[in-house]
């Protein structure tokens, strides 16, 4: 879409759909819990978040290449619908096989989200805004990561069962296929031959693509290993009560929610490549902060920065690639979410660390993610793109 003309009909049940797409943050909520209810290993927990993210790998590239053919809308629908009965599951049946099945249909559905809502918000959006709208979408997402821990922490406290936020997060899953199932929306066609898996795969020859790919498994990794092991970090490292270090996670996503905000205020005014740069840079500066934070306070101040920081890597990286590539975004965007495997992969990697050793060395595995999303921002930076 060119015009400067917005459609907000259009573009409201795309964006609600990133609000379904946070619900696979409820992981580090499910670990929190799951841990203590069922007396699980920092390892063992760990394959919660495994659960969730390890389809990314699987479906991803799968899921661009029937979206090519039956239409992103069409997709988006089936992974929310996905998303709602992954989320039904384990509060009908709580143990932990049938929280690790649920949690698995939870990543499926949010594999197939992400796959289509990214690009579907890139066609209904005008060009030009394309990579502040996409930094918006985590501003909605991160909404959703926001509130989900005082949520929980309501039905605990209220009713005395925090699986009540499972139930209603899928209830409003369901609400956002029927709004975006009556909604009509002119999808861009790719064009040329329609997309395979050797077609997708063989973009990854291209330096610049596989450099791009696994910037975002990076970073999912430090968001999905922030979320998983934060509340643990914060009770063993710093030494707060356990409430307080289960809800500091809230302040991570706020500073996501912010940083999404103002990045997609900033990004009018600013190239993308300058400002995936300074996040990047900030990213591994605020992440050595948190480890050596020498009190709860600056242990949360950091949380906080983490997300600030982090928040646009994901849109930036991911517009900057279509942008370059526009006629394959769904072979990229397949790749791209499938990078989104690096949740499922990195965290299990933190807790294997920290059973071995410590919380703070487990922690380390954050920097080097950082380190390498900072050395893909200079490269791209270099090459003057976006």
């Amino acid at each position: 879409m060119t015009t400067k003309k917005i459609p907000l009909t259009y573009i409201a049940p795309v964006l609600l759909s990133f609000f379904i797409m946070s619900f696979c943050d409820l992981v580090g909520i499910g670990v929190d819990n799951a841990k203590a209810d069922f007396e699980l290993s920092n390892t063992l927990a760990q394959l919660i978040p495994l659960a969730v993210f390890a389809w990314f790998f699987i479906f991803s590239v799968p899921v661009g290449i029937l979206q090519d053919r039956i239409g992103k809308k069409n997709m988006l629908n089936i992974g929310m619908m996905l998303t709602a009965l992954g989320l039904f599951i384990p509060f009908f049946i709580y143990t932990f096989p049938m929280v690790l099945f649920g949690f698995a249909l939870l990543g499926i559905g949010n594999t197939v989200i992400q796959v289509s809502a990214n690009p579907l918000l890139v066609d209904v959006v005008p060009t030009k805004r394309a990579s502040s709208f996409l930094s918006f979408s985590q501003f909605v997402k991160a909404i959703g990561s926001m509130i989900a821990p005082y949520v929980a922490t309501f039905f605990a406290a209220k009713f005395g069962d925090w699986k009540l936020i499972l139930l209603a997060f899928g209830g409003v899953s369901l609400l956002s296929v029927i709004w975006l199932g009556f909604t009509k929306i002119e999808e861009r066609k790719s064009t040329g031959e329609k997309a395979t898996i050797g077609s997708c795969l063989s973009l990854l020859r291209i330096g610049y693509v596989t450099l791009m790919v696994l910037a975002i498994f990076f970073v999912v990794g430090i968001d999905v290993g922030i979320n998983s092991t934060s509340g643990q970090f914060l009770m063993s490292e710093i030494g707060m009560d356990i409430e307080p270090a289960k809800q500091g996670r809230s302040l991570y996503f706020l500073g996501k929610m912010l940083g999404a905000f103002a990045g997609a205020l900033l990004l009018t005014v600013i190239t993308s490549r300058k400002f995936l740069f300074g996040s990047a840079a900030l990213t591994l500066l605020t992440t050595l902060g948190l480890i050596y934070a020498p009190s709860p306070f600056m242990a949360l101040l950091f949380m906080f920065l983490i997300g600030v920081s982090a928040a646009n890597i994901f849109p930036l990286v991911y517009s900057i690639t279509i942008q370059k590539f526009p006629e394959r975004s769904n072979e990229i965007s397949g790749l791209m979410i499938m990078a989104i495997s690096g949740g499922a992969l990195v965290p299990p990697v933190v807790g294997k660390i920290i059973d071995m050793f410590n919380f703070s060395a487990g922690m380390f595995v954050f920097v080097f993610c950082a380190i390498y999303i900072l050395f893909v921002s200079i490269y791209v930076f270099k090459k003057k793109e976006g």
